[in-house]
């Protein structure tokens, strides 16, 4: 990997949190990531399953992770089954990770091979009352291609039919929602290398610069800083493209007179940032454009302080809406009459402010979490309002990732520059 070695202390402790929600008498099994075809001999490049990485560590393909708390045998209450170097391999893809490597990454002492793994779980399942499954259970999955974990569960199901099966996914979403010192870190190392690309990218904005130049200009500083690169595909969206909100193909010329909205974050240790910022192609904001910026600002001044312990999102959410509200009323976008006509699934504000304005941030980019509980200290979270003005060609968003603590909301991405004055003189 090209990040640097994380303490395997954080793996423990995560692999705690999780054999202490388990019913009596249980094992758990998280399988890896599949290495997808593209055609021909080709592949896309690898990413492991956040949930074997977040108890594990292990970023290797082929690998299998066993949790057994009551297992009879101490030696068989957390496993690692791994795939076995041979001198092919070796040559052709590297070595992979022998025993004692896994254990300095994982903290897990019983490593086994992978072609050991059935043996050893017909011994396990006649000790255990449950086998949890691991499966992709967020709100926005759009699952098409039959997983590695999906294949394991239909094989275990039919070999052992009597056993109960539970669902590792509700103590997943909420333990990993909370971070631990260690994520937080990572999680800052990513939006310190986001920071990095974009100051580099503004001094080369200007008339004439296509999108994609920005796009390569931005994942250099990630790679060259140990990220795989970014955490999503980016937006690289000028003057009406970024009224588009998952505007991708960053094809564009930047003209003079437009606004570039950027979304983009870098990976780090599998952790993701992000970030949206807007720019003026020519290096200054025109009247219009600054007081739609500075609204946007405002909003999401107010909304990063919402984002406290005892928070419910959806009365958040509900909360930002009526600030916006005010904004675009202010900006001649909506009327009081709009709003005293609106209906309560169709607010008047939605027509300028379509999306959500937080999503829980971590190993996924829209992670995992509840969306009924309240917020808890530790929870990092997007704050990222926009107004889309297409008659303008003008799109604004400005996104950063807030940590929750008890002492109030911390911004991981504060240095950053966010004001509208800031990032002009930057660019002059």
């Amino acid at each position: 990997m090209k990040y640097e070695a994380i303490d395997f202390k954080l793996f423990v402790k995560n692999r705690q949190r999780f054999s202490k929600a388990l019913k009596s008498n249980s094992l758990a099994i998280f399988n890896s990531n599949d290495i997808m075809p593209t055609n021909a001999d080709g592949t896309m490049p690898f990413r492991q399953n956040n949930d074997l990485f977040y108890l594990s560590g292990i970023d290797q393909e082929e690998s299998i992770l066993l949790i057994f708390p009551d297992a009879k045998a101490d030696k068989h209450r957390e496993i690692l089954f791994l795939k076995e170097t041979n001198a092919h391999i070796a040559v052709w893809e590297g070595a992979k990770l022998d025993k004692k490597q896994a254990y300095q990454t994982s903290g897990i002492q019983t490593v086994y091979w992978l072609d050991e793994f059935e043996a050893v779980l017909k011994d396990l399942v006649h000790e255990a009352k449950h086998v949890y499954l691991n499966t992709n259970e967020h709100l926005r999955a759009k699952i098409e291609v039959e997983t590695r974990d999906a294949r394991f569960g239909k094989w275990i199901r039919e070999t052992y039919p009597n056993l109960s099966y539970e669902l590792s996914a509700p103590i997943m979403h909420k333990i990993r929602a909370v971070k631990d010192d260690l994520e937080i870190a990572l999680i800052q190392k990513a939006c310190d290398l986001t920071e990095s690309a974009f100051r580099k990218i503004l001094k080369t904005i200007k008339p004439g610069v296509m999108e994609y130049e920005i796009e390569a200009d931005m994942i250099h500083e990630f790679i060259r800083n140990r990220s795989r690169g970014f955490a999503y595909t980016p937006i690289i969206a000028s003057g009406k493209n970024a009224c588009v909100l998952h505007y991708i193909e960053n094809n564009c010329e930047c003209k003079d007179g437009d606004v570039i909205l950027m979304d983009f974050g870098a990976e780090y240790a599998n952790y993701a940032s992000d970030m949206t910022r807007c720019v003026p192609v020519s290096g200054k904001f025109t009247p219009r454009q600054k007081d739609v910026y500075n609204a946007v600002l405002r909003v999401m001044k107010a909304a990063k302080k919402l984002l406290v312990p005892g928070t419910l999102l959806n009365e958040y959410h509900e909360e930002v809406g009526k600030l916006m509200e005010k904004e675009l009323i202010q900006l001649d976008l909506i009327t009081d009459e709009d709003v005293a006509n609106q209906s309560h699934k169709l607010p008047a504000y939605k027509k300028y402010f379509m999306h959500g304005t937080s999503h829980y941030l971590g190993l996924d980019v829209h992670d995992v979490g509840s969306w009924t509980e309240p917020i808890e200290a530790g929870m990092v979270f997007t704050c990222e309002p926009g107004i889309y003005i297409p008659e303008e060609n003008l799109g604004i968003r400005l996104e950063n990732d807030i940590l929750v603590t008890e002492n109030g909301p911390v911004d991981l991405m504060s240095n950053i520059p966010l004001e509208a004055e800031d990032i002009e003189a930057l660019m002059a």
